[in-house]
């Protein structure tokens, strides 16, 4: 089977998070005659894989998910989302880009590098989980903590995430910025309009603190992340009635930080702003991830020797877009990076990827694992 015929078969499984509806066993069913000892983790709602062939160091893993974000408007769709159709040299569904094709291409690419290498240096891993697209809660992170607990330590690990920008290899991902978000509630007293002096407005009172936020400069990034971003992201307050004052304003907002900043130092200053124009709040925050960074090594390396071999481009290094389970595997000291196809259509009706894409995907996979464990 091809890489386009596996991703094809990917994809017609409708694997909407928390759901992984076989994927991650029929994945398994290529790397078990290959030698990997698998390990299904199911934790809650949530099915994770640990595949692994050897035992030695150095370990390499592959990364990625099986779950997808829904169709939507499934009459929107050019092609019915979960038929896996092939047209005019695209490969068209939910998941093709992000990622069931990075998936395929790195099963294939394992398989071809196997079976030519059996007795390479290391240890080849994937690591696979149904909950990367929703509350990523009970998917790598608990496996990841499942690894640490028994000492099992990642050294390299590749992100199948759709990294390419126009071709593939353009951009690899050797880092991501961290993402705080704030939920806010801002207490004042309900009220009729007509009678001010008996109510007071939330939404009066946060204005000036909530300008003073977005107008805030937080940090001016560096070489490798841009300045750290404040953006409020839902606003609420009121009954739906025009002649009711507000008892309560409701705000969220979310931070995308460099390595410049904390998630402490960041709680920190928005707490004083908030508390230098006396207001009456709670605050909750959620931490998504802490920023991570590859600036060298070996993986990197790598990477970039196979994208000039196999494309003839030059990559460019990026850690722009949004997270990424890898923020979940470098805290435990691996060099981590993403590269996965052109990212223009994921998450959007007719996402897609083009079928030689996938097929010079695989080349690179197949080149980087020959540069690592040869």
């Amino acid at each position: 089977m091809s890489t386009i015929e596996l991703a094809c078969e990917l994809i017609q499984r409708p694997s909407v998070t928390p759901a992984d509806e076989g994927c991650q066993e029929l994945i398994g069913s290529y790397l078990q005659p290959l030698g990997f000892k698998l390990e299904s983790m199911v934790f809650a709602d949530t099915t994770n894989l640990w595949a692994r062939r050897g035992t030695k160091a150095p370990l390499f893993c592959f990364a990625g998910h099986t779950d997808v974000v829904p169709a939507g408007a499934e009459h929107a769709w050019r092609f019915p989302p979960f038929a896996a159709t092939r047209h005019e040299g695209y490969l068209y569904g939910r998941g093709a880009a992000d990622m069931k094709g990075s998936l395929a291409a790195m099963v294939k690419a394992t398989q071809r590098f196997v079976q030519k290498h059996p007795d390479h240096q290391g240890s080849i891993a994937f690591l696979l989980t149904s909950d990367e697209e929703g509350p990523f809660i009970n998917g790598t992170p608990k496996v990841i903590e499942t690894l640490e607990a028994r000492q099992e330590k990642i050294d390299w690990c590749l992100v199948g995430e759709p990294s390419s920008t126009n071709l593939v290899g353009d951009v690899v991902k050797n880092g991501r910025r961290g993402s705080l978000t704030g939920d806010l509630v801002v207490f004042g007293i309900q009220g009729h309009v007509a009678y001010p002096h008996l109510a007071e407005n939330p939404v009066h009172k946060a204005a000036v603190a909530i300008a003073e936020l977005c107008a805030e400069h937080w940090d001016d990034g560096n070489q490798y992340f841009p300045p750290t971003s404040f953006q409020i992201s839902n606003l609420h307050a009121g009954t739906g009635a025009g002649n009711v004052i507000p008892g309560e304003f409701h705000l969220q907002f979310n931070f995308r930080f460099s390595t410049e900043s904390t998630a402490a130092s960041l709680k920190q200053r928005v707490i004083a702003i908030l508390d230098a124009h006396d207001l009456d709040y709670s605050l909750q925050w959620k931490l998504n991830g802490e920023p991570f960074l590859t600036e060298s090594g070996r993986l990197l390396e790598a990477t970039q020797m196979a994208i000039t071999e196999i494309t003839e481009r030059t990559t460019e290094l990026s850690t722009a877009g949004g997270t990424s389970d890898g923020r979940f595997i470098a805290p435990t000291g691996a060099q981590v990076i993403e590269l996965g196809p052109v990212n223009a259509t994921i998450h959007k009706v007719n996402e897609c990827v083009k079928e030689q894409d996938l097929e010079l995907l695989t080349d690179i996979y197949e080149r980087i694992l020959e540069h690592l464990l040869c």
